[in-house]
């Protein structure tokens, strides 16, 4: 007498074993985003004139953070820098 078939059919129990194999771990959940420094910041288009430009982006990197710092001033949201 054959003992009893255990774990369905070949196919199946191959298919189990190269997932398991194969498998990704969950990855964990995202870490909750930061507060940054652009909320409450949106997104236009605005016509300037180029030496303007130019004074803003001549010491590089985040000129648009020092253009808008400089327009804070004068629409009198910040005090003078």
């Amino acid at each position: 007498m054959r003992p009893p078939r255990r774990g369905g059919s070949a196919y199946d129990q191959a298919e189990a074993a190269f997932k398991s194999a194969t498998s990704k771990p969950a990855a964990a959940p995202a870490p909750a985003k930061p507060a940054t420094a652009t909320e409450g910041k949106e997104m236009v288009t605005l016509r300037l004139d180029r030496a303007v430009l130019e004074h803003f982006q001549e010491d590089g990197p985040g000129w648009q953070d020092r253009l808008n710092a400089a327009l804070r001033v004068v629409a009198g949201l910040d005090p003078a820098i």
